[in-house]
């Protein structure tokens, strides 16, 4: 009966294999995580026990088809830890991180299945394959190498040891930030304190005080980053303060939460691991399996960038301290607040003014779904029927232009106490031939919700965040390749962005923008007049947004860089030192991410690749230069770049999907236009 019961134990029967949301019960989890451990270990001692000769056939498909309810689980089980965590979710989580570590170290360290790769690896160019099943044995060897497959039996055990330690302590890292960024929420008595904000604001932060049973006052939620877009409009300087001083507390205050020796532990126990695989630091171990190949490589580029980064923000805080006047020193906390003021004076851009023609609803079906349908002919609808893992999550169903099927699409834009902080995209289902799987793809953000009946407006840059994650979808539904391997999104890690940042063009390109920037009482459209100032303005303030990024780059690899011979037991100090190292710390412009809120780097997976945005950015830019010199929103555009690059998943080397696109490698120059570094 439990197996039968368990929703988890066979491909669910919902349209496009959706999981049954509606029968997943918290008691469920851990039996399928149990059996798919135990299931996926019996397919591989399967594959290493024949004593025929290793071919394809033998070897790689099953490997390939390994581990299917371990798969359901785990992609169910971590969307929602993410974006709707409980007390049992994260229990659960600490359980599992290092199980998992442990169950994936029996797999890329096991000799038999190593012995078997390396002989196909060996004789690749006799086995008359086809250029996607040569990479994948090619990928499967590399990534066994680089796990170290090819190391003693004792040095196993140590790595084991390490993989262990670290699955736990980047866990309790992302728990400790997503309950300090709750505890640290700022709460305010009077709604004359949130002067500057519009009603659509003060509704969400009312609703956010009842939430927590403080009606009748107001509570500000912190967002990932250091900054908050409310800093932007806020008028009164010390609520301000109060909202910057409580981000930047994150993970630094002491008590169960502090995430300071989380940080020390996890570079160092980074750095061991790194001399165990032989490399001569962490950054040294991640970049060798990217594009990048290595730390040397990127600190040429951000190297190339900080410079002029640095200067270009020490113009434009002059700028704003002749705003502010001689009787405000002008403070992190204020910096978005003047930088408003200056480029209405200077450019009479009101962006918090644009509010009102950036209607949810309106952003997502006549904006980011209509920019889809232009460019690549697909088509959305949405099904209130199918259940999702949220009431606030809504599914949609996406066909191709001649109505076959391409997957399903679910939003859950809203912020709440159980989400964590950011944005992203995750795959629940993934698409393979082999597996004859459909896509089922999930965006979440994290857009404050008002009061039930009150329209929901975003700000600009959260308009830019939809479209950008859309593009993560994009990439996600329309990946179509033969093994599970490749499937979406599974590319290398400083390319992975790359997708994602070409759809934020679409926002401001005019078809589109017309299209959805209506203002949502008077139906009027966005004025010409503003957008046109909107483009004038593009470059200001980049290099204050430049410099907050690389900083977080830059410490990210600077901690990476970390060797296991050396020695380091202050937090504070070695960020300050540093950012100081490399010209980017001005108390002003703050890192975009501290150390103790680092998600990206202690918890997400980017650790020593945050620099991924700005590398993904090189071909971003240049792609956005092909768009514009060969007509823009074309369907024969869309579908090139669709077929080129979007649908190849991770089936092939991205660089060279990137040259089958473009005809040449990326430019640099187009990067430097945007974010005004080529002055």
């Amino acid at each position: 009966m439990a197996d039968t019961s368990n929703p988890f134990f066979e491909p669910s029967t919902l349209p496009y294999q959706l999981p049954p949301f509606g029968d997943i019960r918290d008691e469920h989890y851990r039996p399928a995580f149990d059996r798919g451990f135990e299931e996926q270990l019996a397919e591989i001692r399967a594959i290493t026990a024949t004593t025929d000769a290793p071919t394809f056939e033998n070897t790689m498909i099953p490997l390939e088809t390994s581990g299917q309810t371990l798969q359901r689980v785990a992609e169910v089980f971590f969307n929602k830890s993410s974006s709707d965590s409980s007390d049992f979710t994260n229990e659960l989580e600490e359980e599992i991180a290092p199980l998992l570590a442990a169950h994936s170290d029996a797999i890329r360290l096991d000799p038999q299945l190593y012995g078997r790769l390396k002989a196909l690896h060996d004789q690749l160019d006799t086995l008359g394959l086809d250029a996607e099943s040569r990479y994948l044995v090619e990928r499967y060897y590399d990534e066994f190498t680089f796990a170290g497959a090819g190391l003693s039996d004792e040095q196993k055990e140590k790595l084991k040891d390490y993989n262990k330690q670290l699955s736990t302590l980047t866990t309790r890292f992302e728990k400790n930030l997503l309950a300090d960024t709750n505890d640290l929420a700022v709460v305010f008595d009077d709604r004359s304190e949130l002067d500057g904000l519009g009603d659509g604001e003060i509704s969400a932060a009312a609703e956010a005080a009842k939430e927590r049973g403080l009606d009748g006052k107001f509570v500000i939620t912190l967002v990932l980053p250091t900054g908050h877009p409310y800093l932007a409009s806020l008028k009164n300087r010390d609520v301000r303060e109060r909202i910057m001083t409580a981000s930047r507390s994150r993970g630094i205050h002491g008590g169960d939460h502090d995430n300071r020796k989380l940080v020390l532990d996890i570079t160092r126990l980074r750095a061991e691991r790194a001399r165990l695989l032989g490399f001569d630091s962490h950054a040294a171990y991640v970049t060798a399996d990217q594009t990048a190949k290595t730390p040397q490589a990127v600190a040429d580029m951000l190297g190339r960038l900080a410079p002029a980064a640095a200067r270009n923000a020490r113009s434009e805080q002059a700028e704003l301290q002749k705003e502010a006047g001689e009787t405000v020193e002008l403070a992190s906390w204020d910096w978005s607040y003047y930088t408003e003021k200056v480029r209405q004076a200077t450019y009479d851009v009101d962006v918090a003014a644009m509010r009102p023609y950036f209607e949810a609803e309106r952003v997502l079906h006549d904006g980011v779904f209509y920019a889809a349908t232009r460019l690549y002919g697909i088509t959305f609808t949405e099904h209130p029927e199918l259940e999702a893992y949220h009431p606030d999550a809504r599914v949609f169903e996406v066909r191709n232009e001649d109505g076959s099927p391409l997957g399903l699409y679910i939003l859950d834009l809203y912020t709440r106490d159980s989400k964590r902080g950011g944005a992203w995209m995750n795959p629940l289902i993934s698409q393979s031939e082999l597996l004859d799987n459909p896509t089922v793809v999930v965006n979440n953000l994290n857009v404050p919700k008002p009061a039930a009946g009150d329209p929901t407006l975003l700000s600009y840059d959260e308009t830019n965040t939809l479209f950008h994650e859309f593009g993560h979808a994009l990439h996600g539904l329309f990946a179509r390749v033969t093994y599970p391997k490749f499937a979406g999104t599974n590319v290398y890690r400083d390319f992975v962005e790359f997708p994602s940042q070409v759809n934020e063009m679409w926002m401001l390109w005019p078809e589109i923008l017309e299209n959805y920037a209506v203002h949502h009482e008077t139906g009027e459209r966005m004025p010409q007049q503003l957008v046109d100032k909107l483009h004038a303005s593009e470059a200001f303030n980049e290099g204050f947004l430049t410099s907050e990024y690389l900083a977080a780059a830059m410490l990210d690899q600077a901690w990476h860089a970390i060797t296991a011979d050396d020695t380091v037991t202050d937090v504070a100090d070695f960020e300050a030192k540093a950012l100081a190292a490399v010209g980017l710390d001005n108390p002003a412009v703050p890192t975009r991410y501290a150390s103790t809120y680092f998600a990206h780097t202690f918890s997400g997976g980017y650790d020593a690749g945050y620099y991924s945005y700005i590398w993904s950015e090189v071909l971003d830019a240049d792609t956005v230069e092909w768009f514009k010199e060969n007509g823009g929103l074309l369907r024969e555009n869309g579908d090139r770049f669709r077929q080129r690059l979007l649908g190849v998943g991770g089936s092939k080397d991205p660089l060279e999907a990137y040259r089958d696109f473009r005809g040449r490698d990326a430019v640099i120059e187009p990067l430097l236009k945007r974010r005004g570094l080529d002055g």
